[in-house]
């Protein structure tokens, strides 16, 4: 990797990188040598016989000098030529400012500064921001001081929200990582705000207080993932917590009052949808039943019509077989359904004055119940 593609140049000397920034972690410093020796030394006085020493009264002892250089090569080998990369990191090894190899966890080897340079970012560990709010002293997240510069939001229909919400994150690509952004806390601090702003802006209030809360998150997280790949910043977003979702301090009575007043009014209206769903079916029960009974009425007037119709046709065949007695007949009929609930005297035509009132016995009155009979005489 060319170190022209970062900002900030080549080498800046110091704790400087090609890049333009420190290393966040790299292998230790070569050591002082002769502090080395002189403490190499020391140990040798302490462990070879007879005081010990790089000489004695011989001269220069060649079993110390040679311990002393076994001593010093094994540990500068281990300082200069070996690096550890713990459990959750990984390695990334830069020769000559340039990308060379990933190291995996445990005990790793590598040239002495500076032709090799190793960082060891923590890929496993899921990393928090917040936006819209500072942690309190202990670092509790969610009971922190607000700050209006990052929550206050307008939405699309023109309403200010106040949105708190934490953005978890990992290291997905540690290469990218390192080299291909500046402050990476920052820049997933910044497109998380940028992101939240443009959905929410894309939104109505109402939703995003109530229901769609779950939705703004994914869709949040899917486009903070987007631009972060288009960065080429090698995080992958895990998930979108919002904290809190309120109207702005100086409108909330208000706006309680209008959401009052809006559950108010679906209630009514749900009420009005109850009692009509009640009475539509009613009325259109009774009307089928109205519709039904017309229907039978006329079905039955149709059929006693065309009842009397046929008696009547019949009648009058029998009729004009035998005037006579057919005329005989209709008139013996119609005189019994007359004058079979009626009382009747009976009187001879032939005689004049009260003697032509004939008795006869009412066999029918001695028929009739004699509490009935009793009834009528009195």
């Amino acid at each position: 990797m060319p170190w022209s593609n970062q900002s900030g140049g080549g080498w800046k000397g110091g704790n400087g990188g090609p890049w333009g920034q420190g290393p966040r972690s790299t292998g230790p410093q070569p050591p002082d040598l002769e502090e080395l020796l002189r403490r190499s030394q020391d140990r040798l006085k302490r462990v070879l016989p007879g005081g010990g020493g790089l000489g004695g009264a011989g001269g220069l002892n060649p079993l110390a000098l040679i311990a002393v250089l076994v001593l010093g090569v094994a540990f500068l080998g281990y300082n200069f030529f070996t690096f550890r990369v713990q459990p959750d990191e990984l390695g990334i090894v830069l020769r000559f400012g340039s990308f060379d190899r990933q190291a995996q966890p445990g005990l790793n080897y590598r040239l002495p500064y500076p032709i090799d340079e190793v960082y060891t970012p923590k890929v496993t560990f899921v990393n928090r921001v917040t936006v819209g709010q500072i942690a309190d002293d202990v670092g509790t997240v969610g009971m922190g001081r607000d700050i209006p510069e990052e929550s206050l939001m307008l939405t699309g229909d023109e309403n200010i929200v106040d949105i708190d919400f934490s953005v978890f994150w990992v290291i997905n690509n540690a290469e990218d990582f390192l080299f291909n952004i500046q402050n990476p806390e920052n820049t997933v601090k910044a497109v998380a705000e940028s992101a939240m702003r443009e959905i929410v802006g894309r939104s109505n209030i109402q939703p995003i207080l109530t229901q769609a809360r779950q939705i703004t998150e994914t869709a949040v997280q899917e486009l903070m993932q987007s631009m972060l790949d288009g960065y080429g910043a090698g995080v992958q977003v895990t998930q979108v917590q919002l904290l809190k979702v309120d109207p702005p301090a100086e409108v909330i009575d208000a706006f309680r009052d209008v959401q009052a007043a809006r559950a108010d009014q679906e209630r009514i209206q749900n009420e009005a949808q109850t009692y009509s769903n009640r009475i539509i079916p009613e009325a259109r029960g009774q009307a089928s039943q109205i519709t039904e009974a017309a229907n039978a009425y006329r079905d039955r007037t149709i059929a006693e019509a065309r009842g009397q119709a046929d008696r009547f046709t019949k009648v009058l065949t029998e009729y004009e077989k035998a005037p006579d007695v057919t005329r005989r007949r209709i008139f013996l009929e119609t005189m019994e359904s007359v004058l079979s609930d009626m009382d009747k005297i009976i009187v001879d035509e032939n005689t004049t004055g009260a003697g032509g009132v004939v008795p006869y016995l009412p066999l029918n009155e001695l028929a009739r119940p004699q509490s009935s009979t009793t009834g009528a005489a009195q």
